[in-house]
C-alpha cells in the first residue's frame, strides 16, 4: 500500500524533495467505461446489474515537473483503487519514479469492482480484464500528461462552497464546507488544469439503479472543461461517516424525528450539484495571484494498521488480487504530507470522518490545507477510538473500518510529518 511520495532523495525514512524552479504541467486523460456494461458496486456485498449508462468512467491525471522532480496526480472514476493495483499502474510509467504517482479515486458508487470482493462462495465480484484494462488506462493517460507538459503557473484558492452539495447523512450539519481548487495555467493564460478537493461521497445515483456512471463528478468537470478549458479533476476529502452528495427531497421526510430524507437518485441532480461544485470552484480560484515558480515538496512514511475487522481481514486473504499483508494481521500503507506554493497536503488511504479531517486541517502549516482521500489505498472508514462503535449510528462505519485504532494512528503519523515538515510557500 504505497501513497504519493514528490521526491526521490530519501533522508531516513522520509522522502523528502524540494524544487523552486520554472513549473511544468501537463495533462492526461482515457476513458474506462466497461463495454459491454459491468455489474455496479457500492461496496461489500452482493453487484447490481448495469442497464445504462451517464456519462464516462474516466482516468484523469495531471503531472508536474518543477526542476528534476515530476509528479503525478490520477482521479478515477471508481469505488477506490487498491495499492496493489496502484503498483500495476506504476510499472507501466517508467519515466517517473513509482513513489511519485499519487492514485486515487473519486468514490463513486456506480462503476464496476476494482476490489474483487470475496463473495464468500469462492469467487468474487471484480472482472480480472476490466481491472487489467484500468490498469492500463491509467498508465496511458499519466504517459500523456508527461508527452503534454509546458511551461504553467499555478492559483490556489480555500473557501466555502455556497449551495446545496453536500450533508452528513448521520448529523447534517458535520461536515467540510470548504473548497480546495488548484488550477495550472499556460503564460499565455489558457488554462491547463483545474483541480478541485472537496469531501463528499459521489452517490446521487447510487449502485441500486443499475446506471454506471461518475455520478456528480461528471458533470462537475465537464461544467469547468466547458467554462475555463483544460482538463478538470476532482479529488475527494475526508467524507466518511457519512458526508454525502445532498440530494435530499425536504418536501418528503422519510423519518423527521431523526433526520432521514427521501433521496432524488436522478441525473438531474448530478447535474445539479455537480455544476453547483464547479461554479463555486471557478469562484474561489477567479483573481486569486499567480504562483509563478512554486516550490515542491514531499515527505512520506510508511504505517501500519492493524487490521481487526474479520470482515476486511478476508477480503486481504481472499481476493484474487493478493493485497500486500504482514504476519502479525496488519497492513502497511503510505502517508504523505505535500507542500506546493502556499499549499499543504495531506494523504488519506480511505475515508476518514469529518472530524479527522478538521482536526489535521487546524493543524497543517499552508494558507491553504488540503486532504486527499482515498488516496492509493481505500480500505474502510478511519474513526477515532473514542468514535469506534460508541453508538447505533456508526455501527456500520465500525463494522467496515480496521480496527479501533485506525483514526489515532493516522493523525498521529500525519501530525508527525508536519511536524517535521518545512513551512510551506507564503504569498507576497
Amino acid at each position: 500500500m504505497k501513497l504519493l511520495a514528490f521526491g526521490i532523495v530519501f533522508l531516513g525514512l522520509f522522502g523528502n524533495t524540494i524544487a523552486a524552479a520554472e513549473l511544468h504541467v501537463g495533462t492526461g486523460m482515457r476513458v474506462i467505461t466497461p463495454d459491454p456494461l459491468l455489474p455496479i458496486s457500492g461496496g461489500l456485498g452482493p453487484t447490481s446489474p448495469a442497464k445504462e449508462k451517464r456519462g464516462e468512467l474516466t482516468a484523469r491525471a495531471i503531472v508536474f515537473q518543477n526542476g528534476s522532480t515530476s509528479v503525478a496526480v490520477v482521479s478515477l472514476d471508481l469505488l477506490g483503487f487498491p495499492s496493489v493495483l496502484c503498483e500495476r499502474v506504476r510499472l507501466q510509467v517508467p519515466r517517473i519514479p513509482a513513489e511519485n504517482i499519487l492514485i486515487g479515486s473519486t468514490h463513486t458508487h456506480s462503476a464496476p469492482d476494482c476490489y474483487a470482493f470475496p463473495d464468500g462462495q469462492g469467487g468474487h465480484t471484480g472482472d480480472l480484464a476490466y481491472i487489467d484494462s484500468v490498469c492500463q488506462k491509467a498508465a496511458e493517460a499519466i504517459n500523456a500528461a508527461i508527452d503534454n507538459l509546458r511551461p504553467a503557473a499555478i492559483r490556489i484558492a480555500t473557501g466555502e462552497a455556497q449551495g446545496r452539495i453536500a450533508y452528513n447523512y448521520y448529523a447534517p450539519d458535520l461536515y467540510d464546507r470548504r473548497m480546495s481548487v488548484i488550477q495550472a495555467l499556460a503564460p499565455d493564460g489558457e488554462t491547463i488544469a483545474t483541480l478541485v478537493n472537496y469531501a463528499t461521497h459521489p452517490e446521487v445515483l447510487g449502485s441500486s439503479e443499475g446506471i454506471v456512471s461518475p455520478d456528480l463528478i461528471g458533470p462537475l468537470c465537464e461544467r469547468i472543461e466547458s467554462k475555463v478549458g483544460g482538463l478538470a479533476m476532482f479529488v475527494n476529502g475526508a467524507q466518511g461517516g457519512m458526508v454525502t452528495a445532498d440530494n435530499r427531497d425536504l418536501d418528503h421526510p422519510q423519518d423527521a424525528t431523526r433526520g432521514y430524507w427521501n433521496d432524488h437518485r436522478a441525473w438531474d441532480e448530478c447535474l445539479r450539484i455537480g455544476h453547483t461544485m464547479a461554479d463555486e470552484a471557478l469562484r474561489l480560484v477567479d483573481n486569486q495571484p499567480m504562483q509563478q515558480s512554486p516550490t515542491l515538496l514531499c515527505k512520506a512514511i510508511d504505517v501500519r494498521f492493524p487490521v481487526e475487522s474479520d470482515t476486511l481481514w478476508a477480503v486481504v486473504l481472499h481476493s484474487p488480487l493478493r493485497y500486500p499483508h504482514n504476519e502479525d494481521r496488519s497492513v502497511t500503507t503510505r502517508v504523505n504530507l505535500v507542500n506546493l506554493g502556499t499549499a499543504q497536503i495531506l494523504t488519506i488511504p480511505g475515508e476518514a470522518l469529518p472530524n479527522i479531517g478538521f482536526y489535521l486541517k487546524r493543524k497543517m502549516r499552508g494558507e491553504h490545507n488540503l486532504l486527499f482521500g482515498l488516496t492509493n489505498d481505500a480500505f474502510g472508514y478511519i474513526l477515532t477510538k473514542v468514535d469506534f462503535k460508541s453508538f447505533p449510528r456508526y455501527d456500520y462505519v465500525s463494522r467496515t473500518s480496521l480496527g479501533e485504532m485506525t483514526g489515532e494512528i493516522l493523525i498521529e503519523q500525519a501530525l508527525n510529518l508536519v511536524e517535521q515538515s518545512p513551512q510551506p510557500d507564503r504569498q507576497n
